[in-house]
């Protein structure tokens, strides 16, 4: 492995992907602690499949976001367009975190109103996608430079 940054990212991409796995599990009240939504948590208790597809969609982004994590960490072979994507991924964990708390303070959206009223789970969100974002940003920038 010669890159750690983007091996931690990978590991810590991949619990985030589980975790969407155990909220499908964990049903309405995992949703809503997660800050999935009322109406996410409403339609789970109603047993309706989107916000099933929804969150396995998400899981399914993220194990593929950690899996080019490590293709990066060179724990497993090179994917295709992997500086691409891993600056894609780094791009996405960046602007969420940096743009989290500002977008629910300023736009007017009946989902964002809802995580207005949830001011400690955007930070600590916010703060985690930043990290993420950070852990990927350094590899990514190992991963170009060295080469």
């Amino acid at each position: 492995m010669n890159n750690q940054h983007l091996f931690w990212a990978g590991i810590l991409t991949a619990l985030i992907s589980i975790t969407h796995i155990g909220i499908v599990i964990g049903g309405p009240e995992w949703y809503r602690f997660f800050g999935a939504g009322e109406r996410m948590a409403q339609q789970a208790e109603a047993g309706l499949a989107l916000p099933v597809m929804i969150t396995l969609t998400i899981a399914l982004i993220l194990g593929i976001w950690a899996i080019y994590a490590f293709s990066g960490a060179g724990l497993i072979s090179r994917l295709p367009l992997l500086k691409p994507v891993l600056i894609l991924i780094t791009s996405v964990f960046l602007l969420r975190g940096i743009l989290g708390i500002p977008m629910v303070m300023l736009v007017d959206h009946p989902y964002l109103n809802e995580l207005r009223d949830k001011i400690v789970f955007m930070v600590v969100s916010s703060l985690i996608c930043l990290g993420f974002g950070i852990l990927y940003a350094k590899g990514t920038m190992k991963l170009i430079f060295r080469q």
